[in-house]
């Protein structure tokens, strides 16, 4: 009885986290296969590891913290790999054909994720988790093992230098990150 309420807790864990875990680790890896993988990566060493959370944190913020440390791990696997598949995606043409507003849209979405690769790890993983996935000061304070005001401080940074970093790239600003 007890192994089955086991397997039920571990079901809606995956359940209520897939998504924000996944989306997470799209915004850092800007792929969504090597994103699936990682998810994959993040949920088995949750799984392997349920029985050390102390419960110091919330579940999410613990979780978070196991997908930066994946993030971290795959960073470091695949840098230079990383900097080859990024030139090579720049020539592949889209199969799909898009109204002008798509594309301007892509375009800018695309000089995000491009500006935000350019920043430094801390920049980067800060402008993800509050900026995209939306954690608050605390929440993010605690996945990156910092404290608050270390937050604060690099969020205005790393904002400040992804706007100079779109500005010099493209014409392109995107008002919610700015």
């Amino acid at each position: 009885m007890e192994r089955e309420q086991v397997k039920e807790e571990i079901k809606q864990i995956y359940r209520d986290h897939y998504n924000d875990v996944y989306k997470f680790l799209v915004a850092f890896t800007n792929t969504r296969n090597e994103s699936e993988d990682l998810t994959q990566e993040v949920f088995i060493r949750l799984f392997k590891s349920l029985p050390k959370f102390k419960g110091d944190s919330q579940l999410k913020t613990w979780i978070f913290s196991i997908a930066r440390n994946v993030a971290i791990d795959h960073s470091k696997r695949t840098r230079r790999q990383q900097l080859m598949s990024d030139i090579v995606l720049k020539f592949i043409p889209s199969k799909e054909k898009t109204t002008e507003e798509m594309v301007e849209a892509k375009e800018e979405i695309d000089a995000v994720y491009t500006s935000l690769k350019k920043l430094k790890y801390e920049y980067r993983m800060v402008i993800i988790l509050r900026g995209i996935q939306e954690f608050s000061v605390k929440e993010t304070a605690q996945i990156m093992n910092w404290n608050e005001s270390k937050v604060k401080v690099n969020y205005h940074r790393a904002l400040k230098q992804l706007k100079n970093e779109l500005e010099s790239d493209t014409s392109l600003v995107n008002e919610r990150w700015v």
